[in-house]
């Protein structure tokens, strides 16, 4: 027997309890009643319906008018039941896509996932925070065969599952490229082409590739439009911008990309990060450069990733804890 044949005998009794002794523990058996109703997809206006018939059968000699209100309510809840369910099915559609997107965003990590490199002399340090669950930053270390540190970030304009895709193809270029890397400059010449063959128009993506010879001390670099790190110069203490020149990827198919060169000494920094830093918006508007310097001072004695950890702290707080964008940040700190 399923619920709707019970549902009559449980109802009559329910009601017939309440209408003789009207206390708490006879409306609760409602709201228990009401629950079950809501597990067996039993609409507002059925209840109604069967409370009017059983009310009846009940008490005969009840003043027509009120039997006739009854319309009127079952009239208001048809449309109110229609509504009901619409959200209910909305309800259980919306908890299928953030299943998915929540599955997608693991796999998402899983791919994009890339060990610092554990080298002496340089400390690194890196985190990556999505706003949503799909992150459109991205971040890459390679160390190759020549003793060089490659270090890749890359952000997507845009948000959600698009950019996250797109962040998924950056990642199958990257590792389709040789293990020597060769310069930073044909590492963006080559992804340039490949986003330029995959990727609609209306995405945007920029990207900073840098590679640090351990033997030299030299900082190769080039950018594709991407937001400019900073150079802090350990004997002078200033900080610099590490200014680069370049188009977004996938613009123009024969872009070339100008390269850098930075001699690193010990104490030196190179602080790469995307726009989700630099601009994190405050109540008091975008936050200025100068002032990210100075998280970056009142830090710079601790090791990178601490440093890393604490600057995101800070500036979370700035944002009531609510990330506006995707944040990225990565510290080379040579100490030898």
């Amino acid at each position: 027997m399923d619920f709707r044949e019970l549902m009559e005998s449980k109802y009559r009794e329910m009601l017939a309890n309440y209408m003789e002794n009207p206390s708490e523990q006879a409306l609760y058996q409602g709201q228990k009643f009401s629950r079950k109703s809501i597990e067996h997809h039993v609409s507002p206006e059925e209840i109604i319906m069967l409370h009017k018939s059983l009310l009846e059968e009940l008490e005969p000699n009840l003043s027509a008018k009120v039997i006739q209100s009854f319309d009127i309510l079952l009239e208001v809840m048809m449309g109110y039941g229609l509504a009901y369910r619409e959200l209910q099915s909305l309800r259980h559609k919306q908890h299928e896509i953030k299943t998915e997107i929540e599955i997608a965003a693991n796999v998402q990590q899983t791919l994009l996932g890339t060990d610092i490199p554990s080298v002496e002399g340089l400390d690194i340090g890196a985190l990556s925070v999505p706003a949503k669950l799909m992150n459109g930053d991205y971040f890459h270390f390679v160390e190759d065969e020549n003793q060089n540190i490659n270090v890749a970030i890359a952000d997507v304009i845009g948000k959600g599952i698009p950019a996250a895709l797109c962040m998924s193809m950056i990642k199958y270029a990257m590792d389709s490229l040789p293990e020597s890397r060769n310069t930073p400059s044909t590492v963006l010449e080559n992804l340039n082409r490949v986003v330029e063959q995959n990727v609609d128009l209306s995405m945007f993506i920029t990207m900073f590739y840098g590679m640090y010879s351990l033997k030299s001390h030299t900082f190769r670099y080039a950018s594709a439009g991407h937001e400019p790190g900073f150079f802090y110069c350990g004997e002078t203490k200033v900080f610099s911008e590490l200014e680069a020149k370049g188009l977004l990827l996938g613009i123009e198919k024969r872009t070339k990309y100008p390269q850098y060169e930075k001699k690193v000494n010990p104490g030196d920094m190179i602080i790469l990060m995307s726009d989700g830093v630099t601009e994190c918006r405050t109540e008091n508007g975008f936050l200025e450069r100068e002032s990210l310097i100075g998280f970056i001072r009142k830090y710079i004695h601790l090791p990178a990733q601490e440093i890393v950890n604490n600057i995101f702290r800070e500036l979370e707080k700035l944002q009531q804890f609510q990330l506006r964008d995707d944040f990225t940040l990565i510290i080379l700190k040579r100490n030898v």
